[in-house]
């Protein structure tokens, strides 16, 4: 039986967040933006989606005066990400 997909991480865009964030916890917008191709504005609104999810979260600084924001992996998003391979892999079986 098939279990259905996350729809937060089902986006292409989101899911690629996510997974850098599984590999590195942490990580600087524009480090995200530059592995993940995506437009700031795009990429803006779908680290807010996760966000929102519990998945991430977002902290804003500045660092050499210039805005600085960092997302990084919450417990939540580690699990949903689990489940949401772990789904998948499902499909392939």
């Amino acid at each position: 039986m098939f279990k259905d997909l996350d729809p937060i991480l089902h986006s292409q865009l989101r899911l690629a967040v996510v997974s850098l964030l599984v590999k590195n916890a942490k990580m600087e917008f524009n480090d995200i933006k530059s592995e993940t191709n995506a437009t700031a504005g795009n990429l803006s609104v779908q680290l807010k989606k996760l966000e929102q999810a519990g998945y991430i979260t977002i902290t804003k600084s500045f660092k050499n005066n210039y805005p600085l924001t960092k997302a990084e992996i919450t417990e939540k998003g580690l699990n949903a990400f689990d489940q949401y391979v772990k789904n998948i892999q499902q499909y392939l079986k």
